[in-house]
Formats: C-alpha cells, sequence, structure tokens
C-alpha cells in the first residue's frame, strides 16, 4: 500500500543553477545532497519537516543512464499561507510570474524557474 508521496524527480540542466534559484529566489532549503555510481542529486524541500521532497537531478546524465525515463517537467502545485507575500517576494527576485487568478479552489498564480519550468502555487 502507498503511504505518501516522498519525492518529486525534476530533472534539469544546470544542476547548481537550479539549486541557486529554489533556494535563493524560492527560499528553499537543501535536506541532502550526495553522489553515488556517477550521479549527483540535491534534495530540497521548503523546509526540514516537509513530508516531500524535490530531488534536482542532471537531466543529461539521467538520460544517458536510463534513456527510456519521461525527463518532461512534472506538473506541481504548491501551497502558500500567504500568496500575496510570497508573488511580492518572487517579483522582486527577478521570477518571472503570471497574474494571480482566482479559481473555484481559490487565488493562484504560476511562476518559472531559470530554465522557464512553470510551477503553481495555491493559496491554503
Amino acid at each position: 500500500m502507498f503511504t505518501k508521496l516522498g519525492q518529486v524527480m525534476l530533472y534539469v540542466k544546470d544542476q547548481q543553477a537550479a539549486r541557486r534559484f529554489w533556494t535563493e529566489k524560492a527560499g528553499f532549503q537543501v535536506i541532502a545532497e550526495e553522489s553515488s555510481h556517477g550521479m549527483h542529486w540535491i534534495e530540497i524541500a521548503p523546509d526540514q519537516d516537509s513530508e516531500t521532497t524535490i530531488v534536482l537531478h542532471d537531466k543529461a546524465a539521467v538520460e544517458k543512464m536510463s534513456p527510456g525515463v519521461h525527463l518532461g517537467t512534472p506538473s506541481l502545485m504548491f501551497y502558500s499561507h500567504q500568496l500575496d507575500v510570497l508573488y511580492q517576494d518572487l517579483t522582486a527576485k527577478g521570477v518571472t510570474v503570471g497574474e494571480i487568478v482566482e479559481m473555484p479552489s481559490g487565488r493562484v498564480f504560476n511562476f518559472a524557474d531559470d530554465e522557464g519550468q512553470y510551477f503553481a502555487v495555491m493559496e491554503k
């Protein structure tokens, strides 16, 4: 039986640039960083207590090691208790953000990382 979603694999062109985006602009923390069997990965999360983490993998290395793996960007929806503050913070840091939109389930906006991969955040 499944119990929870533990990790989301995010395949990126430049792991160190992705790390800087997620930690310096989005406010995530590095939970772990490891290398093994020719692979290097960086595990990040909003905080140390997050049940689900994002693992930044080098896209080219994964493609070489596992040619059949889908390397597309996962569609991720983050939650925030302070949507307006987060929106202003990301905007001030030069992050590409969409307009805040009112949806039946709450207010939401999208944002892009430095590689142009889009994600969304909803007020909860």
